[in-house]
Parts: structure tokens; sequence; C-alpha cells
């Protein structure tokens, strides 16, 4: 069983919110698996399940979509070439940068991160906990 279902997000343009999170999320392995007019959904490459793990949607109540403050989003990177990646591509799409790939033993001896955020103001990290290749 996982831990959670799915993850949402809010974006103010759709358009510009699929630009953002097909390049973003590409080096981490997600995918764009359903475009809506106010959704879209990313998965893994060959996930099978019934509800992508990450959406980005328009708010339902009709207003802008605005940041959690205190949320963040993290993603599970394989490696930490990956977590570099998606920085990269996220600052190339248009993100801003909130912390450069790298360690945070603060957290755990091989806890490997980095944070955006998207173009909305959410914030994203990838993050890898395996040791050093």
């Amino acid at each position: 069983m996982s831990t959670y279902s799915h993850v949402t997000v809010g974006a103010s343009s759709m358009n510009r919110a699929m630009r953002f999170y097909d390049a973003a999320l590409a080096p981490l392995g997600l995918v764009r698996k359903r475009t809506a007019r106010i959704a879209i959904a990313y998965a893994p490459t060959d996930f099978s399940g019934v509800n992508a793990p990450f959406w980005v949607v328009r708010p339902l109540d009709g207003a802008a979509a605005s940041a959690g403050n205190g949320l963040t989003v993290a993603f599970d990177a394989p490696t930490r070439a990956a977590v570099d990646g998606f920085h990269a591509a996220a600052l190339a799409a248009g993100a801003t940068d909130e912390g450069a790939p790298g360690l945070r033993t603060h957290y755990h001896p091989d806890y490997y991160g980095a944070y955006v955020r998207d173009l909305d103001g959410n914030k994203l990290c990838a993050v890898c906990h395996c040791a050093a290749d």
C-alpha cells in the first residue's frame, strides 16, 4: 500500500504549467499521462495505476491559484544526477531557485535535494536518499 493517493498543485495557466512540468519532471522519469482543460496528470512512464500520483489543476473554486505556505511537493529521484537534471530543467523552464542541488545532512547523511518554485509559486523538491554513486 502506498502512503498517499495523489498530490495536486494549483496553476493559473494550464498551458504554461504543462510546458513547465513536462520539462521539469522529465529528468525524474515522470511524464504527462492525461491532459484536460482543467487538469494535467503526471506519473512514471510505466505507471499502470488508476490515478496518477501528481496532478496540476485549475482551482475548482475559480479563484486564482496560490501556493500553500509550508507546503512542499517532494519527488523521489533515483539518482543525484536526476536531482541535478530536475533543478536545471526547472530553472530553464522558468522556475525560481529555492536551493541548489546538494546534501542536506540536517535531514540525514545521504539526503541530496534541490528546491524550486514553479510558475505559480508552488515549492517543489527533487530528492535522492541514496549514497553517492
